[in-house]
């Protein structure tokens, strides 16, 4: 589990920032599906994750493993799912990057709205693969 000196901002605190910055649809949008992955998984941790100089970094969701980024563009929020592939669906929320073996994303435009209890069974399906994964690497070193 990172540690934050006294003096550095935690994750959830940059991600609350972050949330503010835009002051549009982008920031209450993302703020929007942070709040239902909390629903969906109160025990989910909140990290703050690839900080370069080009970037002030993402926000990343993770319990057992990564389980999704929240990543802000000019068109789209974007929740990039770390095992997308390997999650049913059903009410197909995932829209982009449908091409890859791993990953999958979410891509929520301006005034779309996102279907919550869908949403949310994904979160949680996604916390089960990545416990899943890890309960298969502890039988594998046995």
């Amino acid at each position: 589990m990172p540690t934050n000196s006294p003096n550095e901002e935690s994750a959830s605190s940059k991600i609350t920032k972050r949330t503010k910055e835009f002051g549009d649809w982008r920031g209450e949008t993302l703020a929007h599906l942070r709040q239902l992955i909390l629903e969906a998984d109160p025990d989910i941790e909140e990290e703050w994750k690839w900080v370069k100089p080009t970037s002030p970094g993402v926000p990343v969701w993770s319990h057992d493993g990564g389980v999704c980024t929240g990543e802000v563009y000019k068109e789209v929020v974007k929740l990039t799912f770390f095992r997308g592939a390997s999650i049913k669906d059903p009410k197909k929320l995932f829209n982009s990057s449908l091409e890859g073996n791993v990953r999958r994303a979410i891509d929520v435009r301006e005034g779309e709205k996102i279907n919550a209890a869908a949403f949310k069974k994904l979160i949680r399906d996604a916390v089960a693969a990545n416990a899943a994964a890890l309960a298969q690497r502890a039988a594998k070193k046995k």
